[in-house]
């Protein structure tokens, strides 16, 4: 690689992003039918991949040992007072009701936390402009 294209390189775009599970067949389910991700398909052993927006999603039951241990992941949502009213009646329990964490020039940014099977910690966002 020149120098040039070294100074010009930079990371830019996530293909997939993997989440340690206990159980794959429960968190499949979870992410499948409570959180409503769209399903690509399973390979052995033990992943499930999803689609979530273009970026690939793998639930990685291998990795067994690091379930509970990942990084957050933070979902988009257009409404979160809708996502989160529809998830607890999914039976989610949120770590808290949705709440302003920032107000922006032109938006504010709103967050609620939740919890998967594994005690992954998830984050649903939304940019809400007055």
């Amino acid at each position: 690689m020149s120098e040039e294209a070294a100074v010009a390189f930079g990371l830019n775009q996530i293909g997939q992003i993997a989440v340690p599970v206990s159980d794959i067949e429960r968190s499949t389910r979870f992410y499948r039918e409570t959180l409503g991700m769209r399903f690509l398909f399973q390979a052995p052993p033990g992943l499930a991949f999803f689609d979530v927006g273009g970026v690939r999603l793998m639930l990685d039951g291998p990795g067994a040992a690091q379930a509970g241990n990942s990084s957050v992941i933070y979902y988009k949502v257009p409404d979160l007072q809708l996502a989160w009213k529809t998830l607890t009646e999914r039976g989610v329990q949120f770590e808290s009701e949705p709440h302003l964490l920032v107000r922006m020039p032109d938006h504010e940014l709103w967050l609620a936390f939740l919890r998967d099977p594994d005690q992954n910690l998830i984050s649903l966002m939304s940019e809400v402009r007055p």
